[in-house]
């Protein structure tokens, strides 16, 4: 495949959180291919997705299994209390 100039290659990251850990933790990441195929396995498996490019940028230089950093806290718990309302509609929609 052919990449134009100035076109970002794709970046996918998946968290993993729960209240037994002190903060969320990057359980995978990858650009291009593997971007694309991390996307596929969360759709595949009904995770819902959050399109955005920074925070998936600054995630994607973490370690896998890293918890995140401090710094990214606030961005991270936006998008984690945007997932909990999806969940709990679709709770309240059955």
């Amino acid at each position: 495949m052919k990449v134009n100039k100035g076109e970002e290659r794709k970046v996918a990251v998946a968290l993993e959180y729960s209240r037994d850990l002190p903060a969320p933790r990057v359980t995978a990441s990858g650009q291009g291919e593997i971007a694309k195929r991390i996307i596929a396995l969360a759709e595949e498996h009904g995770v819902p997705l959050v399109q955005d490019p920074a925070l998936a940028k600054a995630l994607s230089k973490l370690p896998l299994q890293a918890y995140i950093p401090e710094e990214l806290y606030t961005a991270v718990a936006t998008i984690l209390a945007y997932l909990y309302r999806l969940d709990q509609d679709a709770k309240g929609a059955s």
